[in-house]
């Protein structure tokens, strides 16, 4: 069983900056991939954006050059610090991440509980 724990959602003004946490935690040998996705009313869930072990970072266009992903591996932590927010970036944001369990080599993913991030325009 893997645990996904976010923090530091909330309500911000547009043009604020939010910090958002993630922590994965139980029967974990590697985590290859984490990162955000978000789900704003009405709409698909999307990628924001992922990072991989050895640094490899994805994002969606939309927020290139705002957004900043960033892991601690020995922690099996992500962070995604959300700066110059829009208010089309209101979505709730779920931390995702891709795992290994030991002694296997399957991957497995594994989802947040969400995190609503509000931007009041």
């Amino acid at each position: 069983q893997v645990q996904l724990v976010e923090s530091g959602g909330g309500l911000v003004q547009a043009g604020g900056s939010l910090r958002l946490s993630c922590a994965a935690s139980g029967s974990i040998f590697s985590v290859n991939v984490m990162g955000w996705y978000r789900q704003a009313p009405g709409k698909q869930r999307e990628l924001v954006a992922t990072a991989t072990t050895v640094g490899t970072t994805n994002y969606a266009d939309s927020v290139k050059g705002r957004f900043t992903i960033s892991r601690d591996n020995a922690k099996n932590l992500v962070y995604l610090q959300m700066n110059s927010l829009k208010p089309e970036d209101t979505a709730v944001y779920y931390c995702y991440a891709r795992y290994q369990r030991r002694g296997q080599l399957a991957q497995y993913d594994a989802w947040g509980q969400g995190t609503q991030v509000t931007v009041s325009s």
